[in-house]
């Protein structure tokens, strides 16, 4: 009979708590996980970044930094592959990088379905030949024709992932739908089908749209998660490409007459005054006076005091 192997807690070797990235702050070290979001929110550019930036050892969306560059082996399904030329040459445009210069390798198989073992064996021994330090697939539903709202039958391909992940190092990158109209859900309870996708990432970014804005969140199983950013797609050269923006600072409140005759009635008393009675002296509504009476005091113009209100410098 053969045993596992056991080692006493006490003996236990001891490991720096040191966490190691893929990519600072946004991909652990040979991590899987996933890079979600609805339709037209910029997935696909994503992953393309992510691949430039660790083929180059440069930072990912001109912010995160990438501690050692590798192989990236890429399955792009869902577009021809001079489109994703196109995409990698804008993202390099970015970056000051030629394509040529990259050891990026592109899947060029017509399909690749993870539900039949002999493409799951092709995909093992082309990363076990390559070495990829990075694997894309891109995206979940063109690899597969099994249910994903079912949990059965989705676990089974997540865990040839994680095999793959733990038999070659390599870190994995599926790129997957969220649900439509899933706008107010958790980043991750929004990804489309069974909650395994969720629970299987250990470095998982969701891409949302917000009127114009783009929005990213990162969530990590290991570490502390940053706060979202904000990204935009910018036009380098003839093609196009992600960067981490500075998010827009709030427009300043605007100015209301209300404000000039609430100034007054308060400086005509020594000191605060009661809402009744400001609202008596200002012949306003009591929600409109509550408005401004908030936009003031954020702005430092007017103090409170329980329900009362003096001016800032009284």
């Amino acid at each position: 009979m053969s045993l596992l192997p056991v080692e006493p807690a006490w003996r236990l070797a001891e490991r720096k708590e040191e966490h190691r990235w893929l990519i600072a702050g946004l991909w652990s070290e040979q991590a899987v996980g996933i890079v979600g979001g609805e339709p037209k929110c910029c997935k696909s550019f994503l992953a393309l970044d992510i691949a430039v930036a660790v083929a180059a050892g440069i930072p990912c969306l001109r912010r995160f930094a990438v501690p050692r560059s590798g192989r990236v082996l890429i399955y792009a399904a869902e577009d021809a592959l001079h489109i994703v030329k196109r995409r990698f040459n804008g993202v390099c445009e970015a970056t000051g990088f030629a394509l040529a210069d990259l050891d990026i390798q592109v899947i060029t198989a017509p399909t690749l379905r993870l539900d039949l073992n002999d493409d799951r064996n092709r995909l093992a021994d082309t990363v076990a030949r390559l070495q990829p330090c990075l694997l894309i697939l891109d995206p979940f539903v063109r690899l597969h024709r099994i249910d994903e709202n079912a949990s059965g039958e989705v676990a089974p391909l997540l865990a040839y992932l994680r095999e793959l992940q733990r038999r070659y190092g390599v870190a994995v990158l599926v790129v997957h739908h969220a649900r439509k109209g899933a706008g107010n859900a958790r980043a991750g309870q929004a990804l489309h089908g069974s909650s395994e996708f969720h629970a299987w990432g250990d470095s998982n970014l969701y891409l949302r749209r917000n009127g114009d804005d783009l929005m990213l969140t990162v969530e990590h199983r290991a570490a502390p998660s940053l706060a979202p950013i904000a990204i935009a797609l910018t036009q380098r050269g003839p093609a196009l490409a992600l960067e981490a923006v500075d998010p827009p600072e709030p427009p300043a409140p605007g100015k209301s007459p209300l404000d000039e005759r609430i100034a007054a009635a308060l400086a005509d008393i020594a000191g605060a005054m009661p809402f009744a009675e400001l609202r008596t002296r200002c012949r306003v509504r009591a929600a409109t006076l509550y408005e401004r009476l908030a936009v003031l005091t954020a702005a430092g113009r007017i103090a409170k005091t329980d329900e009362s209100y003096r001016l800032a410098d009284s």
